[in-house]
């Protein structure tokens, strides 16, 4: 009764989110239904409500081999890297952006850092297929010249994680490190001309006043990217990895293989038990983390 009080009460302004509603409902919610054949052995000629039911044989399938814990690891490992190394270095890039008086070089340098947020991820592998490729790859020409070996990038599997981190990071550090420069500008300038009448270098402004104050917004872009650590980057790792078997130990994650279980065994069923168990271990793992900084931070949290 409560609520179709406040309706009534607010009829516009619940007009004017209707539209953000269906679109979510629409595109969010129903897309949930799909997640039906991972209990079903799915039939294309019998359709998603007449194929036969199967229980839990799809999850059995994939918990069956040692396939799921690999990938699982990989992926939780992976994004941990991508997030912890993309926060860090664009708070750094923001607070560097933030010093700089030349007006002209900061707006320049903010173009240059944000430009590769816009390159595809297909530019991107062709770009580090250029780099690192073993015959005429950039990177071994230049190890060459200095005498040294080439270096078999793509079938050396342990040095991946760190590509792809640093991949990941010149792609995202600069649209993050906008987010943290507007932060930075909100802060009042009270702050810094108390710390200057009190001696504070620099230095100690940033360690003491800029860095605590930004901490909200890196922690709402933490708990959005623990939200989606369960989810590989799709584009980027098939893009720069492929079929390439050899780096599947170390880059293989639950997007990957679920890909190729679909795509080389044209199972939907088992594809969408692998992608349901990807969502509830996602769901589960903000909520342990959001419930962590809530702790921590009460007014930090999301929710």
């Amino acid at each position: 009764m409560e609520l179709f009080r406040d309706i009534k009460k607010n009829v516009d302004l619940y007009l004017l989110a209707l539209p953000g509603l269906l679109f979510l409902v629409l595109f969010a919610y129903v897309p949930m239904s799909g997640h039906l054949l991972a209990f079903k052995q799915y039939r294309l000629a019998d359709g998603i409500w007449g194929s036969p039911w199967t229980g839990l044989d799809n999850f059995k399938f994939f918990f069956g081999g040692p396939d799921w814990l690999k990938v699982t690891l990989n992926t939780l490992f992976l994004n941990g890297l991508f997030i912890v190394a993309s926060l860090l270095v664009s708070a750094v890039m923001a607070v560097l952006l933030n010093e700089m008086k030349n007006r002209f070089f900061k707006k320049m340098a903010q173009s240059v850092i944000f430009l590769p947020y816009f390159i595809s991820w297909l530019v991107v592998s062709l770009m580090v297929f250029a780099f690192l490729n073993s015959e005429d790859g950039m990177l071994n020409k230049a190890f060459e010249s200095f005498g040294w070996s080439p270096i078999p990038w793509f079938q050396t599997k342990e040095v991946w994680p760190a590509i792809l981190t640093f991949i990941y990071v010149w792609k995202f550090a600069g649209y993050y490190s906008i987010i943290f420069l507007a932060a930075i500008t909100g802060i009042s300038s009270e702050y810094y001309e108390a710390a200057q009448i009190d001696g504070a270098t620099r230095f100690k402004q940033i360690i003491y006043i800029t860095l605590p104050l930004i901490r909200p917004v890196a922690i709402v872009l933490a708990l959005l990217g623990v939200g989606r650590i369960f989810y590989g980057d799709f584009g980027m790792i098939y893009g720069i990895i492929g079929d390439n078997g050899i780096l599947f130990p170390t880059t293989d994650v639950i997007d990957t293989y679920s890909f190729r279980a679909l795509r080389q065994l044209g199972n939907f069923s088992m594809s969408a038990a692998v992608i349901l168990y990807q969502s509830v271990m996602g769901l589960i793992c903000i909520l342990l983390f959001n419930g962590l900084i809530r702790k921590v931070d009460k007014d930090s949290s999301l929710f």
